[in-house]
């Protein structure tokens, strides 16, 4: 029997949240937080700090970016399939800014065979920042292990 079956969708997305944090260094380097997580959908936060300004004193676009590439990869792999992203892009619509506690809401749209699409909305309180779409590509393995009730029993 593997883990899919034993699990309901939300506890298999917050399963494989769990495995695939403890291996996401960027994520926590940046100060993201997982705010919640649901099959296909994913919701991270990052407050901008000092550090994550440019030049003209707002967030650095890279780093919206990376929260939303974030929030994007925690959705595509909530259904215990090791996805990568294959393409993403991302409109800027307000700036960040010093201080703004970000948060990234990722939803699936569609998924089927290898590929998926996610749309990310980056707000600052009622702020549209951004909005990002991802394009997934499942890479094969998987987050937990399948699990074999019947030797453990044993």
């Amino acid at each position: 029997m593997n883990v899919k079956a034993t699990l309901s969708p939300e506890d298999l997305a917050r399963a494989c949240a769990e495995a695939m944090w403890k291996e996401d260094g960027a994520s926590q380097g940046l100060g993201m937080e997982i705010v919640e997580i649901g099959p296909g959908r994913a919701t991270l936060s990052m407050t901008i700090q000092s550090h994550m300004t440019n030049g003209h004193g707002i967030a650095h676009g890279g780093f919206i970016f990376t929260l939303a590439d974030s929030a994007f990869a925690f959705a595509c792999n909530s259904h215990n399939e090791r996805a990568v992203a294959a393409q993403g892009s991302i409109t800027f619509i307000r700036p960040g800014k010093l201080g703004n506690h970000l948060i990234a809401k990722a939803r699936e749209i569609s998924r089927g065979g290898r590929s998926g699409i996610y749309d990310v909305r980056v707000t600052a309180g009622d702020d549209v920042i951004a909005e990002f779409r991802g394009h997934s590509r499942v890479i094969g393995g998987t987050w937990l292990p399948a699990a074999d009730n019947e030797t453990k029993q044993k």
